[in-house]
């Protein structure tokens, strides 16, 4: 059994955008600084006229001009109409903000041990490296191309911690290869550990195989045509997924792709991404008939996303019913503008500016 480790002072949730030289902040990309168009006014937080305020004032002339009840229905009927357009105006805004899967972030437990697998098993360049000892962790971005336009990798080792627990929640990650077979034989060679031996996958017939790190996560391995971004997918599973895909879709601004019930083996996925399956990183949400909840472990971190906007993203995600766990702002002594929240779920994942996230690969 793998041990858990306590959370609260020695594993730290970082990814790429939470360090890196400070420099004089950038106040005209503040939500508070700009004047955005009057159609997306109730995002602008620190300078606007509440709503709720005007409303009251109107409210409050029919009380005078019809009498105390009717002024009081014609109020409510106000503030509900006030509500149901400030949805409507937030999920056409996060439809049209440019967002895109960054990366994904985990904890390992050797993080040598973990570079050479990718880079010699599966392919992957090692962008870049950062050791952090004041903090005591280091971090490592790999993948299949730059990271402004590629979805990658970071890994977070923790100084003294060499194991986690993955738990059940967590899936695989998915990656496209052009033969599946030649590529389990070149992991075999190394001394890789494979999960399924390649072969069509159960109720389709993509020719799918499963390997394992060596910490025990999971990668899918898909024969696929050439593709722009090999690192395709991420599978997390959720308890319910009519609910999962309606968060996503409206908090999100994601698409569902496609949906595949299999019945013969009880379960069913989603994809949902910003594009399609081919050119694109997705997610891959997999409800297994009558699973309402799983064990979350202390490996898999979050996903980051990126956006125009974090305080619009922030509010968008609160009027979607989602749990924001960190309000946006910039992170103290840096620029970098983030925003955190958690799904119906509880998985984790962070928005970060579009232009702070370029200024720091800069």
């Amino acid at each position: 059994m793998v041990r858990i480790i306590p959370m609260a002072t020695s594993i730290r949730p970082s990814f790429s955008s939470f360090r890196f030289s400070s420099g004089t902040p950038r106040l005209g990309a503040s939500i508070s600084t700009c004047s955005p168009p009057r159609r997306l006014s109730f995002f602008h937080i620190s300078s606007a006229v509440p709503q709720s305020q005007f409303f009251n004032l109107k409210a409050s002339m029919l009380l005078r001009a019809q009498g105390n009840n009717m002024g009081a229905r014609a109020s409510g009927n106000m503030a509900q109409a006030s509500s149901a357009i400030t949805q409507e105006e937030a999920l056409q805004w996060v439809k049209k903000d440019k967002r895109r899967m960054l990366h994904v972030v985990y904890r390992v437990g050797d993080l040598d041990r973990t570079i050479k697998f990718y880079t010699e098993c599966l392919g992957m360049k090692l962008l870049r490296k950062r050791d952090i000892p004041e903090e005591r962790y280091t971090n490592a971005f790999l993948g299949y191309g730059p990271e402004d336009s590629h979805f990658v990798i970071e890994l977070t080792y923790n100084y003294g911690i060499d194991k986690y627990d993955i738990g059940t929640g967590f899936g695989h990650f998915g990656i496209a290869v052009e033969d599946v077979a030649k590529t389990v034989d070149l992991i075999k060679a190394k001394g890789g550990k494979v999960a399924r031996e390649p072969g069509p996958v159960k109720g389709g017939s993509t020719v799918i195989a499963f390997i394992e790190d060596p910490d025990g996560y999971k990668f899918e391995l898909l024969e696929r045509g050439p593709t722009p971004e090999p690192l395709c997918q991420v599978m997390l599973r959720v308890g319910d997924l009519d609910r999962s895909i309606n968060f996503y879709e409206k908090a999100f601004g994601m698409e569902l792709l496609r949906k595949r019930d299999n019945p013969e083996y009880k379960y069913t996925i989603a994809m949902m991404g910003y594009g399609p399956e081919d050119k694109n990183a997705v997610l891959e949400l997999t409800y297994n008939y009558g699973v309402t909840k799983y064990d979350k472990g202390n490996a898999y971190a979050q996903i980051a996303i990126g956006t125009d906007d974090v305080y619009k993203t922030a509010e968008a995600i609160k009027l979607s019913g989602g749990k924001i766990t960190r309000e946006p702002g910039p992170l103290p002594g840096i620029n970098t503008k983030i925003t955190a929240c958690l799904d119906p779920d509880g998985w984790k994942s962070v928005f970060v500016d579009n232009i702070d996230f370029l200024k720091e690969l800069e």
